[in-house]
């Protein structure tokens, strides 16, 4: 079969690019790039197609990094395959490329790929004990701008692994929320319908934003905060900007949405007139639908009076779940301690004596405490005339503080959750958790 030739790629011939680009998948070889990632290389940096007539029957795509050539594409139509086409293409590309100055060209290739004549015909050097890792940037650039505006972050990978205890809650978040987001597709296989909005609610100080924080880092979505209190002073009202903020959402790709202390904008509505507040309620109920309809997005409410919330938001229909979240267990308040003990006096602090001792308190007191007693001794250090380079004597013991020092903090701590304000948590989880 002849009459085949080689021209620089047009934006008419995007077509033939995607049928080859099928024709491949097909074939079951699975490209390296992304078919949006190809597209953009043709358009952009540099490409060659071979044409029979108006036909794309072949083509390659490459790209240059600093004094480097990439080869993102190459593929020939099956009935012109072995008539070198392909050397011939590559060829011309590195003809193309020449004058940028390139000191190797590069291509990556699936391990089932057949199409390596054409590379060794043109001199490419196959190179063994070579590994290839990937890694998705969750935010692409499309979204920068919205993810600026709304002053979202992507948050530290390892969030999720520091949550340590709390293993009960752990299990519950994992489960329910985050693999059938991870896993949309296998979800749908079970007829999992993946969360789109949930409720954490618990006693001040318990973790709610923590977690909100961990499901964000688990799945690396943007992690976006709204502040009822800073949309307050917007023009536009708080209903305005409520508005404005999750039409932005709507832009990003992926988020976790967390609304702490929502109750501020979804009280109980009554009273007669309606007041201002009971139209911001008005809006985040029907705000709520429409983000569900939108993939890729989870919205995390947080409460500390979930009894002060409007019966309609609590309803089926617009949370999937509404989660208790309690006082840290054991093993969690001894993660938070360790968090905040120095490293140079941590062998010598009863560290199970301190979370005995701290039954009760919230993260947030345990936290206070700790820094209390480091407070404490650093004072004492100070009055005493201690080194400050933390050069100890021979034979001292390190400075830092002590057992003692803690014992006395938490001694002094006054806790943030009460005995009643438990034993209304425990009756909250009976009448409205939904896990």
């Amino acid at each position: 079969m002849a009459g085949w030739r080689l021209r620089e790629f047009h934006n008419d011939d995007l077509d033939g690019i995607l049928h080859l680009w099928e024709e491949l998948r097909r074939a079951q070889v699975e490209p390296v790039y992304d078919l949006s990632e190809v597209i953009a290389s043709c358009q952009k940096d540099h490409a060659i197609v071979a044409v029979h007539g108006d036909e794309v029957i072949g083509a390659v795509v490459g790209r240059a990094a600093h004094d480097q050539g990439w080869i993102v594409f190459l593929a020939t139509a099956e009935p012109w395959r072995r008539q070198g086409i392909g050397t011939a293409l590559l060829a011309a590309l590195e003809k193309k490329m020449a004058p940028i100055g390139l000191v190797k060209l590069s291509v990556l290739m699936p391990d089932v790929d057949t199409r390596v004549q054409a590379f060794a015909h043109q001199g490419f050097e196959l190179k063994q004990q070579l590994r290839y890792f990937e890694r998705r940037i969750p935010v692409q650039r499309t979204e920068l701008s919205s993810f600026a505006e709304l002053g979202a972050r992507l948050l530290p990978r390892d969030l999720w692994e520091k949550v340590a205890g709390m293993r009960r809650e752990k299990e519950i978040l994992e489960q329910r929320l985050v693999l059938p987001l991870a896993e949309p597709d296998l979800a749908d296989r079970f007829g999992v319908m993946p969360p789109r909005a949930v409720v954490l609610f618990g006693p001040p100080g318990t973790g709610k934003t923590t977690f909100a924080r961990a499901i964000a880092s688990r799945l690396e979505w943007s992690f976006v905060e709204v502040f009822p209190s800073r949309l307050a002073a917007d023009p536009k009202g708080l209903a305005g900007a409520l508005r404005e903020t999750f039409t932005k959402i709507a832009e990003l790709e992926h988020a976790v949405v967390f609304i702490d202390e929502v109750e501020e904008i979804a009280a109980q509505r009554s009273g007669e007139p309606p007041s201002p507040l009971q139209g911001v309620t008005n809006e985040l109920l029907k705000i709520i639908p429409a983000f569900r309809e939108q993939p890729g997005r989870l919205l995390v409410c947080a409460t500390n009076f979930i009894r002060a919330l409007d019966s309609a938001f609590l309803r089926h229909g617009r949370f999937d779940y509404v989660i208790p979240i309690g006082l840290p267990d054991k093993e969690a308040r001894g993660a938070i301690w360790q968090r905040y003990i120095p490293e140079q006096v941590a062998d010598r602090v009863d560290l199970p004596l301190l979370v005995e001792r701290t039954a009760g308190f919230s993260p947030a007191d345990i936290e206070f405490a700790a820094r209390s007693a480091s407070q404490r001794a650093f004072e004492a250090a100070v009055e005493r005339g201690a080194d400050p380079s933390g050069e100890d004597a021979p034979g001292a013991e390190p400075q830092g503080p002590s057992t003692q020092d803690y014992l006395d903090a938490i001694a002094g701590t006054r806790t943030t959750v009460s005995p009643e304000v438990s034993a209304a948590f425990l009756e909250d989880i009976e009448q409205v958790a939904r896990t």
